[in-house]
């Protein structure tokens, strides 16, 4: 009799949490879910999973969840908040919570698998990568915080076995970030940052669930961080191009002076002290768009895990443009 995995995700509800949901239902494993009550269970609703709506703040609940699972993926993280506290309490402190009930109720799991960021490491230079070797040097409260999670974790692994992955920009259906890039285009404009060069990492998120679930049942990843991204590095006019490919229509390129980003970024932040809401795009945002590159080298997930993406830059952006227009997002 074969046994089902028992794997427990959290941020179930949002992007990439979802779409990791689907796929461990595809590799059928029991699904559990931990959400806040305020989490919009739309990606969720009729599939075969249980919803734990605790959130990660109740220990004497996540002891109840948590107890006798074979595998936990923690996606939830803060992306945004108006402090210092909100990013570190969002992105430590919760896990925190999950590694000690892990230990206390479930010491003999397969694998902790913990979604860091490519933002940890902090941005690179053209045509010179990051790599899993390189000196973390993040440029945003939201990096710093991840690389704390990350700090914490290590403190963990002569314990618990624990694998940490680091995505950079993610695109997909679902998406509400990278999906404005597809609004603004759909409006005629194709907006370019700066004047110079700048280069990416990218990957679509049935690439990188993919990448995490190898990263969680490989035996030789115990203890180890992993870059999961694109092989190959884009510029944004070359995105742009795709984009018009699948879109069936062209873009005015419209480039904005570094400065001017700085000055829109100001504005918002400004604007949003006055609402009970983080700022989507703030002054630190806007030091992430005129890094001259975030990009990060592959080469360790192609070795240990046979990491290879599945989706083209192409298939996948006409994937995830289809499917917005089939959900009247475009």
């Amino acid at each position: 009799m074969i046994t089902k995995n028992i794997s427990v995700v959290t941020g179930a509800s949002g992007f990439v949490g979802s779409h990791l949901v689907d796929y461990l239902l595809e590799k059928g494993d029991e699904v559990h879910c931990i959400v806040r009550r305020s989490s919009s269970l739309r990606w969720l609703e009729g599939k075969n999973v249980v919803i734990h709506d605790s959130g990660l703040f109740d220990f004497n609940s996540l002891k109840i969840i948590l107890k006798d699972i074979d595998f936990l993926y923690h996606v939830a993280g803060v992306v945004k908040a108006k402090t210092e506290e909100g990013y570190f309490k969002g992105n430590v402190e919760t896990t925190r919570n999950l590694l000690d009930a892990v230990l206390e109720v479930a010491p003999n799991i397969k694998r902790v698998l913990i979604v860091s960021s490519l933002t940890a490491s902090g941005p690179s230079k053209l045509d010179f990568p990051v790599d899993e070797e390189s000196i973390p040097n993040p440029i945003t409260t939201y990096g710093r915080s991840k690389v704390a999670q990350e700090e914490l974790a290590k403190k963990y692994m002569d314990k618990l076995p624990i694998t940490i992955v680091r995505p950079p920009a993610i695109y997909g259906d679902r998406d509400t970030e990278i999906y404005l890039v597809f609004k603004t285009y759909k409006q005629g404009l194709m907006t370019l940052v700066g004047f110079n060069r700048k280069e990416l990492s990218i990957i679509y998120v049935k690439d990188l669930v993919q990448g995490i679930y190898l990263a969680a049942t490989s035996e030789i990843a115990k203890g180890e961080t992993y870059f999961i991204s694109s092989k190959e590095f884009y510029n944004w006019p070359q995105i742009g191009k795709v984009i018009k490919n699948a879109m069936g229509k062209g873009a005015i390129n419209l480039r904005l002076p570094h400065f001017l980003v700085y000055i829109v970024a100001a504005f918002a932040q400004f604007f949003s002290m006055f609402s009970s809401k983080p700022a989507t795009f703030n002054l630190e945002k806007a030091r992430d768009f005129v890094q001259e590159a975030w990009t990060c080298d592959t080469t360790k997930a192609q070795k240990d895990l046979g990491f290879v993406e599945k989706y083209s830059l192409d298939e996948g952006m006409k994937a995830t443009i289809d499917w917005y227009k089939k959900e009247k997002w475009l």
